[in-house]
């Protein structure tokens, strides 16, 4: 199982012979590694969407028309992408169902958060934000998309034994590095933690400094955008 940052809240994850993109955000994304673009998305089989705002979605219906793969997400975002964007396969779900692709099983799971997208100046509602649980090759993945601290994490970890959170921790939009750190160590078991959605603009945190320090024991890793790593 590999991971890749595609910089900011997007990520590569290869699991049980599948190669999902989440959040690829690229055209305007200041950490997206365009130098190694070919490889960073070489053999994608689908992409899942956490919500709908531009830092996640921007660009994701042209790359799944590029790429040829369908999109994953919370039925509202995805209903208005079938109406909107034409040659996009969609399949729209909700928190608690599960789609399966081959050995791999993908949970969309509760997030505290907001999704709109801009349209005409205005904000338009995009359905619930989301995160996900990705189980393959005998493990599970959680993706948190943007959120806060929540208790349903610890019905996650219950139910479906994460060893490897892939957590936001940016703060100011999302949870920060401590928040994030609370999480991993009282409401997850995680061997492996990983944060995202920081570095890309000054507001958000730019070291996982505080992460590592919070969380003696668990292997905190903070890889470079293109940088793939095994997990």
């Amino acid at each position: 199982m590999n991971y890749t940052w595609l910089g900011h809240a997007g990520l590569r994850l290869e699991i049980g012979g599948q190669v999902l993109l989440i959040d690829p955000w690229e055209s305007g994304n200041p950490m997206f590694p365009a130098d190694r673009r070919d490889a960073v998305l070489a053999g994608v089989t689908a992409i899942f969407v956490t919500h709908g705002h531009f830092d996640h979605v921007n660009g994701v219906p042209a790359l799944a028309r590029e790429l040829g793969v369908p999109v994953y997400g919370m039925v509202e975002l995805m209903s208005w992408w079938s109406g909107t964007e034409e040659g996009i396969e969609t399949n729209g779900f909700n928190k608690g169902g599960t789609v399966r692709l081959g050995e791999v099983a993908v949970t969309m799971v509760h997030a505290v958060h907001s999704s709109s997208v801009g349209r005409e100046g205005a904000p338009v509602y995009m359905g619930e934000p989301a995160g996900y649980i990705i189980e393959g090759e005998g493990r599970a993945v959680y993706v948190s998309g943007d959120t806060d601290v929540m208790a349903d994490m610890g019905v996650w970890a219950d139910i479906h034994a994460p060893d490897v959170g892939i957590l936001c921790a940016g703060g100011h939009y999302t949870m920060d590095m401590t928040r994030a750190a609370y999480a991993a160590s009282k409401l997850f078991r995680f061997k492996t933690v990983i944060p995202y959605h920081y570095r890309t603009f000054p507001l958000l945190a730019q070291s996982a400094d505080a992460m590592k320090a919070a969380l003696p024991g668990v292997r905190v890793l903070a890889p470079e955008p293109g940088e793939t790593v095994a997990l």
